[in-house]
């Protein structure tokens, strides 16, 4: 297997393991209508009935960002705090082609 090849392969797998648990299919579909910050990303899981702690959503969405699925958009100023990051969509879709890809 040539390395373009063998690169390739290893982006789709990231992809699949990103892909395999239900909340960050979640958050994808949360992010299709905009820019949302991890409070709000929080809480919209809450408010579903997810029991998710902040450390394991971070973990999520480092894991969907890493995978080029979501990226950070801004910081935003959240009254005297730390600055809230704010999460959007870098794809829109993923299309994979068994004869080229791999």
């Amino acid at each position: 297997m040539n390395l373009i090849k063998q690169e390739k392969l290893q982006e789709t797998l990231k992809i699949f393991k990103a892909l395999h648990c239900p909340i960050r299919w979640i958050i994808i579909k949360s992010l299709t209508s905009g820019e949302l910050t991890t409070n709000e990303i929080f809480n919209l899981l809450k408010n579903i009935g997810e029991d998710i702690s902040k450390s394991a959503l971070y973990y999520h969405l480092s894991e969907l960002r890493d995978a080029g699925i979501i990226e950070l958009a801004e910081y935003r100023e959240v009254g005297k705090g730390a600055p809230e990051k704010v999460w959007k969509l870098k794809i829109k879709g993923i299309k994979i082609n068994f004869l080229e890809d791999l």
